[in-house]
C-alpha cells in the first residue's frame, strides 16, 4: 500500500503541473502493462492532460501500435536503449501528445540474463520540441510487482521533471 500511495502522490504532482502548463502525456508501457497510465487516471482532473496510452506488452504490439522497427528488436531486444526511445518517438507521434513516456524492462521473476538481470528497465521520454531522454535502471533485489511499482515511480519522476523543465533542453 505504501509504493501504491507514494506513486498516487507523485501523480496528483504530475498532473498538476501538466494542467497548469497545458501539456498532453501519453504513455507507451511494456513491463507496467499500462500502471502508470492507471496510476495518473486515480487523479481528479487527468483526463484533462493524458491524451492516451499504449499497452505494447508484445513485440507485435510495439511494432504494430508504435512503429517500432521489428528489425531493432530483433537486433538489441525489446529491452534496449534504442526500443525505449522508439516507443517514446511513436507513442509521441500517435497521438495528440506534448510529452511521451516510455518504459521497456524485465520485471521477472524469469527472462533474465547476465547481460540483461531481472529488474533492467529502460525509460525513455519525448516531448516535442526538446531533446529526448533515456534512463537505464536495475531494480534488484525485488520481486516482480516492486519491480513494476518502482517503474512506475521512476517514470512519474520523469515526467515531473520534464513537464517543468528540469533536464531537457529546447532543440528549437
Amino acid at each position: 500500500m505504501y509504493a501504491h500511495s507514494v506513486a498516487t502522490e507523485m501523480a496528483k504532482e504530475a498532473i498538476k503541473f501538466a494542467i497548469r502548463n497545458e501539456i498532453k502525456i501519453v504513455t507507451a508501457e511494456s513491463c507496467t502493462a499500462g500502471l502508470v497510465s492507471a496510476t495518473l487516471t486515480e487523479v481528479a482532473g487527468a483526463s484533462a492532460v493524458l491524451d492516451r496510452g499504449f499497452v505494447t506488452y508484445s513485440n507485435e504490439a510495439k511494432v504494430e501500435m508504435l512503429g517500432v522497427d521489428a528489425g531493432l528488436i530483433d537486433k538489441l531486444g525489446a529491452v534496449s536503449e534504442e526500443v525505449a526511445r522508439a516507443m517514446a518517438d511513436g507513442a509521441l507521434e500517435k497521438s495528440n501528445a506534448d510529452i511521451a513516456i516510455a518504459v521497456t524492462g524485465i520485471a521477472g521473476p524469469d527472462g533474465g540474463t547476465p547481460e540483461k538481470p531481472v529488474g533492467l528497465v529502460h525509460f525513455a521520454l519525448s516531448r516535442k520540441g526538446k531533446e529526448q531522454r533515456h534512463e537505464r535502471r536495475i531494480f534488484s533485489a525485488m520481486d516482480r510487482a516492486n519491480v513494476r511499482a518502482a517503474t512506475v515511480e521512476r517514470a512519474l519522476v520523469m515526467l515531473i521533471e520534464s513537464i517543468t523543465n528540469r533536464g531537457f533542453v529546447s532543440i528549437d
